[in-house]
């Protein structure tokens, strides 16, 4: 494989202060892998919550802005698809990281190849619970009238909605939970593309269904018991790598 990849995709760190080893895996990861490729896909779900744009001067929110903005001034094009944890993410913290916003799904021409590229959330279609939440969270009114409130306010909601949300993940069949195949398929069609690249169900897998294929990325966590995550690198050849946290190709 060539030394420089084209592009480099990452989703589902989860970033939050309670999980220090983690962001500085993160940390690391730019440093030592963003910075020698050309761009920077994250694909949501970077940050475990996200409550607006003017909570960028919390310490940790601007330890990782400041992590970003570090890899795009280096000349690294950084792109970012929002996830169902940091959809509130916007042009503030777009200013502040040199982050181009994606609206999904969106289809980049990389190497060569037409790839998919979208957070996953979306496609859970049979989560039928869920999908009504999407729809009622995602909608520019109900946005405006959160980001109203107080900023000690929204922390509130969102410690409470994620506690509800554990419970009633607790309760669900897992299968529901995952990407539908008639939502993927229905993507593939539109975006006219071969290749996918998404996560949100930290089921990390390569799929190849007929001459398409689908890659899931890992989700990351450094502070369990079992450490995990990676990334997916494209190479100027078209090839495509999957890559655990030490930097050894999967397979």
């Amino acid at each position: 494989m060539s030394m420089v990849p084209v592009a480099l995709f990452i989703s589902d760190l989860h970033l939050q202060p309670s999980q220090p080893k983690t962001c500085a895996a993160f940390v690391d990861f730019l440093e030592r892998h963003a910075m020698a490729a050309k761009a920077l896909y994250v694909l949501g779900d970077l940050f475990e919550y996200w409550v607006g744009d003017d909570d960028l001067s919390s310490p940790f929110n601007a330890e990782v802005s400041a992590a970003l903005a570090r890899v795009s001034a280096a000349g690294v094009a950084l792109y970012w698809i929002a996830g169902n944890r940091d959809f509130l993410v916007g042009q503030g913290f777009s200013a502040a990281t040199g982050a181009t916003l994606l609206t999904e799904p969106f289809v980049a021409s990389i190497a060569g190849l037409r790839i998919a590229l979208l957070h996953g959330d979306a496609q859970c279609t049979d989560d039928v619970g869920y999908m009504e939440f999407r729809a009622q969270v995602r909608q520019p009114a109900w946005q405006q009238q959160f980001l109203a409130l107080p900023l000690a306010q929204r922390h509130a909601i969102v410690a409470g909605l994620r506690k509800d949300s554990q419970a009633l993940q607790s309760a669900k069949a897992t299968e529901i939970m995952d990407v539908a195949p008639q939502a993927i398929a229905s993507v593939f069609d539109s975006a006219g593309a071969s290749v996918m690249i998404h996560g949100h169900t930290h089921r990390p897998a390569l799929h190849a269904v007929g001459a398409t294929r689908r890659y899931v990325l890992p989700d990351w966590d450094m502070d369990c018991s079992v450490a995990r995550g990676g990334w997916i690198a494209v190479h100027a050849d078209g090839s495509i790598h999957r890559i655990d946290l030490n930097g050894a190709e999967l397979h």
